[in-house]
């Protein structure tokens, strides 16, 4: 038997298995994730090579239930953390599904934009102006960057041009020869090399499988863009910006995430540092609940993951650092 150990300090949360006293038979915690165990495996379909496998994987599945619970009992607003999909992944297997912090370390160059003079409204969701596609998922691939990317200019073509097209992840994937696919990218270098590609295709025309491969333009582009700019650091003007221009393409630190199950997300920076971005998502809108402020994310993960494919995050305290790296195309 092992007990959980939490250490806190000033950089960094770690959480230790150290040995404890020895237990009577029957006095671990199989019992105790067992039904959690076989819940999971129903819902998400999942099937082993063999005992052995599953037996690693259950050790893996109670490793991170321990974990969700700290989250839980240090959570500072509504969040819940439990079972989702990545229960039975490590931190090293569920990195997959995120990036190398390099990526969103190198920064931008973009020029900043212009936050509009009007007030931001009190809540905003670009969901129910038509502006969102339906939630897409990754898969086993590094591409968030990718989904970041064309969520906003999905949403700024809707803007300009009253259309929404759901448009191709696997061309960035395939053709932008900046980023490096299911390994990593940073949407402010995907816009360029949109420009250079004279366009996106739709998601129908180039669809996704979630591998690196050769280029395959097939079409001419459905959409193209004219410029990208950064938006400011500053959460009140991120929602003025928000609320006239559209959707913002963000980095964010994913660590929480992968045991989010729902509600307002607001973790201590211990959790997830602001200054290690790894996961590209998109900022649909913002509202309020019960006088907690939060922001709407769409995510790449599936609407099975969060509620319904989206995380909602505190708005305010600059959350996983949600607020570092924010960025749009601009379509004329």
């Amino acid at each position: 038997m092992k007990s959980i150990v939490l250490l806190l300090c000033a950089c960094t949360a770690q959480i230790f298995l150290i040995d404890a006293a020895p237990q009577l038979l029957g006095g671990d915690d199989h019992d105790y994730y067992a039904a959690d165990w076989a819940e999971f495996k129903a819902k998400h379909n999942k099937v082993y090579l063999g005992m052995e496998d599953e037996v690693a994987r259950f050790e893996i599945f109670k490793t991170n239930m321990a974990k969700a619970q700290i989250l839980q009992e240090q959570e500072q607003s509504t969040a819940t953390y439990g079972v989702t999909q990545f229960s039975d992944l490590t931190e090293e297997e569920f990195s997959s599904y995120v990036m190398d912090p390099k990526f969103f370390a190198k920064g931008h160059n973009l020029p900043y934009a212009a936050i509009p003079e009007d007030p931001a409204p009190d809540s905003y969701d670009w969901r129910d102006h038509g502006a969102v596609t339906e939630v897409k998922n990754q898969g086993q691939c590094g591409s968030c960057w990718a989904f970041s990317t064309t969520g906003n200019i999905e949403g700024q073509w809707f803007l300009k041009k009253n259309q929404l097209v759901s448009l191709s992840e696997q061309e960035l994937v395939s053709c932008d020869k900046v980023d490096q696919g299911c390994e990593g990218g940073l949407p402010s270098d995907a816009y360029k090399q949109i420009m250079k590609l004279g366009g996106l295709e739709t998601e129908k025309d180039y669809p996704y499988d979630g591998v690196d491969e050769k280029c395959k333009l097939k079409s001419s582009p459905a959409v193209y863009i004219n410029s990208s700019v950064a938006i400011s650091k500053d959460e009140g003007e991120m929602a003025q910006w928000l609320a006239k221009n559209g959707p913002i393409s963000i980095g964010i630190n994913a660590n929480v995430m992968q045991l989010y199950t729902g509600g307002i997300s607001h973790p201590w920076k211990i959790f997830c540092n602001p200054d290690k971005l790894d996961h590209g998502v998109l900022i649909v809108g913002y509202g309020t609940e019960n006088n907690t402020p939060y922001w709407i994310i769409k995510n790449s993960w599936g609407p099975s993951w969060g509620e319904k494919g989206y995380y909602r995050a505190y708005r305010g305290d600059g959350v996983c650092g949600l607020n570092n790296m924010c960025t749009s195309s601009v379509v004329n």
